[in-house]
């Protein structure tokens, strides 16, 4: 991309150039489709071009595009609120929108210190995270995500932060261990942590409910999350639920916590919420932690320049109506159970996919050089960087990333399709997954292991 002036992530290679899109498919300026099996990166739920989306954005577009939320505020922006709200988690009062993810998490990691400034508990002052987690790229947010590969280059910029083990039943359960006593170990490695750092020196516990892209899809084994919960209450200590990836649907319920029986106090949201037809994000913050700021300071002290974007409202709120309209969650539902079975045919069988996992429709193909001792290929192969491209020609998106393991071993792939994927879309999208996986072992040495 020699002649090119955009900055791009990937400066090695030349990238197709996306002109359109409709349904699940994306067109390239050489006429080639693909089928987008991630949503870009769990993002795009209604798929491309919805006219319901396009047309609320430009209805808000002739009336007002943007308004500085230090002078006003938006009809467009409290409608989303006033919706949200009534779908939240019980005892949500309030929402806090930024332009994505990673604003998301840095405002709930300000908003969970600044709680307890104001209400007279200033030396709490660390978080405790999980390793293997991911949750966002600005500082804060880099800070509490656990990929080693991520954080090793910006380390000296971070906030110490404490990393406790992530629920990856695949690797972590035992043998000797059901589902739940793994959750209960869990559980008290977390205890320690909090009893080693002081119970009144931490502010939170920061977890994806459902890991997303670092490690593919780490569905929380039974009981797990409840017992988080009663930790962090007998600590007085925040729970802040990471849902960017995994929440607004994608895992089948609007929030994945739904699913654990749990509320945290603060969670965040993004990729879903706005579909990708405009940048936004959001905190949900329970009651108490507003009123405490209402009566205190009266003020959060942080903020960004385009939250609260009409324009990025208005396409959220048609989202959001699109989704309970259509009845999508239960879709959601219905085509994860296809995905699965779809899964099962495809790789049940398959001497080098170790484990297939995920809800709704948020899944992680995990790939291994020996199935039955789960050895990961040799991390200089740089297996799922190879079948990224394998996929894309076979015109397929999926979202392969490697360190599933420890942030640089292990290798998996990421499927977030659009919640109005049809059967037959998904049979093509597992087909050429298929295909695409066989074609990249085909090109590499299978037991070249770590």
């Amino acid at each position: 991309m020699q002649s090119s002036h955009v900055f791009h992530r990937q400066l090695l290679q030349d990238m197709p150039v996306a002109v359109s899109g409709k349904g699940i498919t994306l067109t390239d300026s050489q006429g080639k489709t693909y089928l987008d099996a991630s949503g870009g990166a769990a993002v795009s739920c209604l798929g491309h071009g919805h006219p319901d989306v396009i047309a609320a954005m430009h209805k808000q577009l002739d009336q007002l595009a943007y308004a500085h939320t230090s002078f006003f505020t938006t009809a467009v922006a409290e409608e989303l609120a006033d919706t949200l709200i009534d779908t939240a988690p019980q005892g949500m009062s309030n929402v806090y929108f930024v332009s994505g993810g990673s604003e998301a998490v840095e405002a709930a990691l300000k908003m969970a210190r600044q709680y307890f400034v104001e209400i007279g508990q200033p030396q709490r002052q660390h978080f405790i995270a999980r390793r293997q987690s991911y949750h966002g790229n600005t500082l804060g947010a880099l800070a509490v995500g656990g990929n080693a590969w991520r954080r090793e280059q910006f380390k000296p910029l971070l906030i110490e932060v404490e990393h406790v083990s992530p629920c990856y039943e695949y690797r972590d359960k035992r043998a000797d261990e059901t589902p739940e006593q793994y959750g209960q170990r869990l559980v008290a490695e977390l205890e320690a942590a909090i009893e080693r750092l002081g119970g009144d020196k931490v502010i939170a516990f920061v977890a994806e409910t459902v890991g997303g892209a670092t490690a593919g899809v780490l569905t929380p084994v039974p009981g797990y999350f409840k017992g988080v919960r009663e930790l962090c209450d007998r600590h007085g200590i925040l729970l802040i639920l990471d849902e960017v990836m995994c929440g607004m649907g994608r895992t089948g319920t609007l929030h994945a916590c739904e699913q654990e029986g749990v509320v945290p106090d603060l969670l965040t949201i993004a990729k879903g919420l706005g579909g990708g037809y405009q940048p936004i994000g959001a905190v949900l913050a329970q009651s108490r932690i507003v009123e405490t700021f209402r009566k205190g300071s009266g003020l959060f002290q942080h903020g960004h320049t385009y939250l609260g974007h009409a324009v990025a409202c208005a396409a959220a709120l048609a989202v959001q109506r699109v989704i309970q309209r259509d009845g999508l969650l239960a879709q959601v539902r219905e085509r994860g159970a296809q995905l699965q079975a779809l899964f099962q045919d495809a790789f049940g069988e398959h001497p080098h996919v170790g484990d297939v996992r995920g809800r709704g429709l948020f899944w992680g193909v995990e790939l291994v050089a020996e199935r039955a001792s789960k050895q990961w290929f040799d991390p200089e192969l740089k297996l799922h960087a190879r079948l990224k491209r394998a996929a894309m020609a076979e015109g397929l998106m999926v979202y392969p990333a490697g360190g599933s393991v420890d942030g640089r071993c292990g290798d998996h792939i990421l499927l977030a399709p659009p919640f109005i994927s049809t059967p037959d879309e998904l049979a093509q999208i597992v087909h050429r997954l298929r295909t695409a996986i066989d074609k990249t072992l085909a090109g590499v040495p299978k037991l070249a292991t770590a």
